[in-house]
């Protein structure tokens, strides 16, 4: 990216403006699909189940539409009022199983720290070089094979279907037995008072915590209500089958519009906010149907520039800037598994490597003659 670019340069404040009547067409356009193609699937399932798999296929695009809605809600953008936003992301959370205020906070720092990487890691939480070279062999290849691109499947399933379970069973239980050792210590005070200065590690505030709870009680109860009238099997079957899919598809969004080669990879001191935008964010060429489902989020570095752009003024943002972002990388599906290799950062030279480019630059270094 040219130095002398600064973000006033950028054409933005005009597309960030949310329109209430677009955003509820976006709604109904994907949340009723989604309800009568999950109807369609529980007739089809009865006379002919080969006939499920494109309505799998369907459900699965619907559900990554969701959760790019939902991306949109956590940044406010998506509908002019915040009360408005919460309340459709809630909804779409419910869909994908994933509280949606607890979602966007852990985002939202992501955004403040984009080609940062000490600060921020990335998707997988990826070590320096210099914190995979401290490791043992053993070690070395258990991270490697940890983040191989297959573990997207099960880590997506899990982060949806069981993390926000799991941490709401964690802090409670954390809590109860915080709660019992300041009775114990002292039985005088007030349960209550005991109970507020409790710290949980996995949610911030109380507006987080009913999120979570509310999300949590919202969808285990549409999961048993669901397995009660469509069966079991079928519903829970499906159900996984599609959130191991769109989840997988949302990653691999994610993964290649910041982890690629020449990706800016910075350390904090000398991080610049722009160059993480433009340098670190990628452009993924899309066909169309595909941006649709995605909520256009392929126009990634203008999303950066400015997260309080809605999905459907992104693509006209981009079009009006586009003599800025000449130095974005262009990034296509068939460069997932080459991205994929990308999972260390070497932070002497601001750069994201391979454990291959790891060991090869290690070897060349035992190779070189020491000066005397």
């Amino acid at each position: 990216m040219e130095p002398s670019i600064k973000k006033s340069d950028f054409v933005l404040r005009p597309y960030m403006k949310s329109s209430n009547l677009r955003a509820t067409f976006q709604l109904l356009n994907t949340l009723v699909p989604y309800v009568l193609l999950w109807v369609l699937a529980a007739k089809v399932v009865e006379r002919s189940p080969l006939l499920l798999l494109p309505i799998i296929g369907l459900l699965v695009l619907f559900s990554l539409r969701c959760f790019s809605l939902m991306h949109d809600c956590g940044h406010y953008s998506l509908f002019t009022s915040k009360r408005a936003n919460r309340i459709a992301g809630f909804i779409l959370g419910v869909v994908n199983a994933i509280p949606q205020h607890w979602w966007s906070r852990d985002h939202a720092y992501h955004h403040k720290t984009n080609g940062d990487w000490e600060r921020y890691r990335s998707i997988g939480d990826f070590l320096s070089t210099d914190e995979f070279a401290q490791l043992s062999a053993f070690d070395q290849k258990v991270y490697g094979r940890l983040r191989q691109p297959w573990i997207i499947f099960p880590g997506g399933f899990f982060y949806l279907a069981f993390k926000p379970r799991l941490i709401l069973i964690a802090e409670l239980w954390g809590c109860l037995r915080y709660t019992w050792q300041g009775w114990r210590n002292n039985p005088q005070r007030p349960l209550t008072e005991i109970i507020s200065t409790y710290q949980p590690q996995q949610w911030n505030g109380t507006d987080e915590f009913w999120d979570i709870l509310l999300n949590n009680l919202v969808v285990l109860s549409t999961w048993w209500v669901l397995c009660h009238y469509l069966g079991t099997a079928f519903f829970l079957g499906t159900y996984a089958v599609v959130l191991t899919f769109s989840a997988a598809l949302f990653i691999c969004v994610f993964f290649v519009q910041h982890n690629f080669e020449g990706s800016y990879a910075h350390r904090t001191e000398g991080w610049d906010y722009l160059q993480g935008a433009i340098a670190g964010s990628s452009y993924l060429a899309l066909p169309g149907i595909l941006k649709w489902f995605t909520a256009d989020i392929s126009y990634h570095s203008i999303h950066h520039l400015s997260e309080r752009i809605p999905n459907y003024r992104l693509r006209a943002c981009h079009e009006h800037n586009r003599h800025l972002l000449t130095q974005v990388t262009t990034i296509r599906f068939r460069d997932w598994l080459a991205c994929s290799k990308l999972i260390l950062w070497d932070a002497r030279n601001n750069q994201l490597v391979s454990i291959e480019q790891f060991y090869q630059q290690d070897q060349a270094q035992r190779m070189t003659p020491v000066a005397s």
